[in-house]
Formats: C-alpha cells, structure tokens, sequence
C-alpha cells in the first residue's frame, strides 16, 4: 500500500550500527526512503545500496549537532529522523556513582533531545515537514532490578515523546515513541545467558511465546514514518509482546 511506503523520504536512524537500530535502518531502506546509518565505531556494517554510514560519539557534548550536520550534508532532503542510540551502564543503586549516572543520561536523554532539536531547526529552516521517533523502552513505565538509571532514562523519553509533539506540532512535524520489551541484541543475549533459566523464565510471562527480535521493531517504526501514521503523534507503541500485559505469566 502507498500509505506504508516511505519512497521520497531520507532518515537518520542513530545507533544503526546493530541491533534494533540496524534492523530499523534496513527496513526504512527496503520501504523505500534513503537511509543514514549511524554508529560509534569508524567501521561500517553491511549497508544496502545507496545508503551512508556516518560514525560520530553522540556522548562528545556537540555530538548529536555534529551527526545531523553531517547526515544533511550527506542527505540535503533529509526530514524522518529514529533516535535510537543508547546503553544501559547500570550498577546497584547503592554503587552508582554520579560519573555513570551522567553516562546514562547524556547518551540516553541528552542526545536524543539534541539530535531531535537540531533536525527539527534544519526543516523548519527548509520550511519542510518531518517525523521523528524515539526508542524508548517498557522500562519507561515499569522497573527492573539494578536498572535505576537507565529506568529513568527511558521513562524520561516517554515524556519528551509527548513534549516534543507538543512544541513540534505547529511545524508539521510529528514525534513519537517505541517501547520495545526484551528483545535479543548484543546487549540483552549476554545478560539473558548469565543466569541459567532465565531466558525460559521470559517466555513463560511473554504472551506470544518468545524473546522479541530487532526485526519485531522495524515495521512499528515504519508505519510511524509513513502517510498512514499521518494522524498520530505523541504516542507511544508498546511492542513487547505482550510481556506488560500479564502481571504473572504461565507458571
């Protein structure tokens, strides 16, 4: 359908180097828009045709402005934009220290709110509509065990989602949000494997059977990006399997 279809569009997708933003990234692609990687490292993952990879520390303080500089100089038509770059360096609360609360927070909030704020600058300069979505997380409304900061984070991004729809709505431009629940990436499979049974134990409370993929997350970003979601914004998709759903799962 032509209302799913992003042919004529350009997107960033920031932390597209792997995992869910990389699965993002190639699905934007194969619906149609001009694509911008992005990643820390200097090396490139494999790209489909006619996309660009740009590598850029969106921790550097003028990080952020720096990426969508380079990705408009790269892509002038650039106007969909997918924060997804961030991490999870928590400890115990007790432990945390105020050096790897400001990690989390710099990549996980600062950067996205940066990234979005300069985007957004370069349509409305251009005078041109546009759409941005935020990764969030289910950690944004319910907490986890040793996940203080990034819990905050995350919840802090469920509420910029809103905010920005708000300040963004009278330039054409729409904003909203992915929760993504568990989902097998680099950083979740070595965190599922460390505890014996623990893998198992999700599925059991996961509605639909299984741990997500980064692929269960690319066709919520798309119909978000696209005409059909030309109606909505401010909102915030769960995409979780059904794992917030249920308060106790298959026993």
């Amino acid at each position: 359908m032509q209302l799913f279809s992003l042919a004529g569009n350009t997107a960033l997708v920031t932390g597209s180097s792997q995992g869910i933003g990389l699965a993002i990234a190639n699905a934007l692609h194969a619906a149609g828009a001009r694509v911008v990687f992005h990643g820390k490292d200097e090396s490139a993952p494999p790209m489909l045709p006619g996309s660009v990879y740009l590598a850029g520390d969106l921790l550097e303080p003028t990080g952020p402005e720096r990426l969508v500089e380079a990705a408009v100089q790269a892509q002038p038509d650039l106007n969909l934009l997918v924060c997804n770059a961030g991490s999870f360096f928590d400890v115990p609360f007790l432990e945390m220290s105020p050096a790897a609360w400001e990690r989390t927070m710099n990549l996980n909030v600062r950067s996205v709110y940066f990234s979005a704020q300069a985007f957004a600058r370069g349509l409305v300069a251009r005078g041109r509509p546009g759409a941005i979505v935020i990764v969030s997380s289910t950690n944004g409304f319910q907490s986890e065990e040793d996940s203080t900061a990034y819990d905050t984070s995350k919840g802090a991004l469920v509420m910029m989602t809103r905010s920005l729809a708000h300040s963004l709505a009278p330039h054409r431009i729409r904003v909203n949000a992915l929760a993504p629940g568990l989902i097998r990436t680099p950083l979740s499979i070595p965190w599922m494997a460390a505890q014996e049974g623990k893998e198992a134990h999700y599925c059991r409370k996961i509605l639909l059977g299984r741990i997500g993929e980064p692929e269960d997350c690319a066709g919520a970003t798309v119909f978000l990006l696209s005409s059909a979601a030309a109606y909505i914004t401010g909102q915030i998709i769960t995409v979780d399997g059904g794992l917030t759903v249920g308060q106790v799962g298959q026993l």
